[in-house]
This record gives structure tokens, sequence and C-alpha cells, in this order.
């Protein structure tokens, strides 16, 4: 199949389409608005609605609505987009809707800029709306992943019904790349005979809802949600790594950071100074365990990301206290170079901070 050139925000909603969302939701926000713009276009032209909703909060409620009818729903915007979304996220998750919510995010907190950024992470591996919920989160670093797990999120959105995240920076969302849409493999999902799709007087009718007025009730679902989470945990998480076992400094990032941290690898190579890297492509659920991977040469952990240092926590969890862990980072719409990291990979490796 030949190769198209497109905008990652393009690519999302292509993407989307090709994948069978019918229904999209959604308010514009830089850097994500082309998203909304392709769907507009391309959604009456495969049978499917677009609306733009008359803010995020309506949104992220019609998704609810859409997927709970069975539909393949899809919403996305921008950070303080995402978080007028939260509401709706964690019905969503207490109620067992599918669906799919993209989110470019921009340089925070509060309205910030439209520069890329990726202060977003806490917020999206550890749940912005109330209560015990969990969403897969994918971290595509380049065009073809963005097609790639966007495809996919919709298939384990059905397959676990939950929402699933996929976020990526503002740059990702407006860069251009060749693109291939693969065939897919076939993932066997269940019937949604939970749906709100008319009894036609054949059945009782069925109720999407996240209300338990008994706290034993509400337990019972509860403990039902959480085992499936560890199923996720258990069965989901995926990861680039290599270059672990003789690593002087092993780097993690996700992103477009992790594509700046190569190019500083092969920096640091031409210098003598051996380096690995971890790159979550789930950071939720997050591969703790690839860290064991690790040899015995390594002096310590750099973690970069364009934030104030949030995946360094998961980071931490990952390595024991075996290693120390190490931050560079950049905030409110800067982008880290291959020389920052590179500075900070060689202090490492000399054993200085």
């Amino acid at each position: 199949m030949a190769k198209v050139l497109m905008k990652g925000n393009e690519a999302v909603g292509a993407a989307a389409i090709k994948a069978g969302c019918r229904y999209f939701f959604g308010y514009p926000i830089t850097p994500s608005s082309e998203i909304p713009e392709y769907m507009a276009k391309a959604m009456p032209e495969v049978g499917g609605v677009f609306l733009q909703a008359e803010s995020e909060i309506a949104a992220i409620n019609m998704v609810y609505g859409a997927g709970g009818a069975g539909a393949r729903v899809m919403t996305a915007s921008s950070s303080p987009g995402i978080s007028l979304k939260q509401e709706g996220i964690t019905y969503c998750a207490g109620a067992e809707v599918p669906c799919v919510i993209v989110n470019m995010m921009r340089g925070g907190p509060g309205l910030g800029s439209i520069q890329p950024g990726q202060a977003d992470y806490y917020q999206s591996t550890r749940g912005g709306g109330n209560g015990d919920y969990r969403t897969l989160c994918y971290a595509p670093a380049s065009i073809q992943e963005i097609v790639d797990y966007v495809m996919l999120a919709f298939d384990k959105a059905d397959y676990y019904r939950n929402p699933v995240l996929v976020i990526a920076d503002g740059m990702i969302g407006q860069m251009m790349e060749a693109v291939e849409f693969k065939d897919r493999e076939k993932i066997e999902l269940p019937p949604k005979d939970w749906a709100t799709t008319g009894t036609g007087g054949k059945r009782k009718p069925n109720k999407v809802n996240s209300l338990y007025l008994q706290a034993e009730q509400l337990e019972i679902h509860n403990k039902r949600l959480q085992q499936k989470y560890k199923e996720m945990e258990e069965n989901e998480v995926l990861y680039e790594a290599y270059g672990l076992e003789d690593a002087e400094v092993v780097c993690v990032a996700y992103g477009t950071t992790s594509r700046i941290v190569k190019s500083a690898m092969k920096l640091a190579e031409e210098k003598g100074i051996k380096t690995g890297i971890i790159r979550p492509i789930t950071v939720w659920p997050f591969p703790y365990d690839v860290f064991k991977e690790i040899g015995p040469k390594a002096k310590g952990i750099l973690a970069v990301e364009m934030s104030g240092g949030q995946i360094v926590d998961d980071v931490k969890i990952g390595i024991e206290g075996r290693l120390p862990v190490y931050f560079n980072g950049t905030t409110g719409g800067m982008v880290p170079t291959p020389g920052s990291i590179l500075a900070s990979i060689e202090k490492i490796a000399g054993g200085t901070k």
C-alpha cells in the first residue's frame, strides 16, 4: 500500500474513520483544531456524524451517549479542553462506555501556550476525574504510530468497555510525515449486548449508568472494574527499549522528546558513552518490568520530558532505588535540544550531578 504524506492531526481523523469511528463530538482548541476540521469534512463522506458542541463539557457527554448506544465514537482536544472533559471521562469509565479521547498537549498550566508540552502526564496516567478508575493510554512518537495506535485504541476500548486515551504533544499534531494504513490484526471483540439500542419488545431495557446508591453494590462494581484494570496491566504494556545491557546511562522519554533523546544518544555514542533508552508507548500501564533489564554498568537514569518532572515518579517506581534518577526538562512549550540532553548524559556518565 502506498504511503501518504499527512499532518499528525489529520492522521488522527483518518485513522479513526478507518477504524470504524462514525461519530465525532468536539470543540476546537489549538494545537488540535485540525482534528475537528478534518472530521467535519470527512465524516459526512462516510455516512458519519460530526458535531461541534457548544463546549468541551457538552462534547464529552455526547460521546457518552453515542458510546452507550454501542457506536464507535471519538473526541479530541488539547490540555485545558481535556481538563473540562474529566467529569465526563470518569462517567464513561464508571458506566463502562467505550470511547477514544485524543489529547494534543500544549504548554500549561492554565491556558498556557499553544506550543507543545507533556505536562498532562499525571492527568493522563492517574486520572483527572474522581473515583478509582483507569484509562489505557497510548503515547505515539510519530505520525505512523498516531495511525497505528488510534486504530488500536478503538479495538481496545470495545474489548475492555472503557475509555482509551491517545496523548501526543502539539509538535506531533502539527508535523507531517509519510504514513501507511496497513491491514490490522483482527481482535475478537465481545458483543455489545449491553448497549442502549432499543429493545424491539424482545428484551428488558439496557441501562448504562455509573450511579449506585447502595454502597455494597458500588463496591462490587468497583472491584470488577479493578480486576479489568489489572488485566490491562498484565496484557497491554507496550514499549521500545534497546542498549540496556551495557549502558552507562539509560534515558527514559516518550513522544517527541524520545526522538530528540535518540539524537542525543548518537552524540553520546560518538563521545564513547554507552547509552540505552526506554520509551513507553503505553504510559499507562507503564512498563515497570523493563527496568530489570538494565545492566550493571549503568550509573544512572535520565528522565527527559517537556514538563516539570512528572514521568520521574514512574521511573523511580520502575528502578526501585537501584540507581539514581536524574531529570532534564523543559516547560511552557519549550522543546529540549540534543545538546542539552547530551550535557546531562555526560554529567551522569562522569559521576557528577
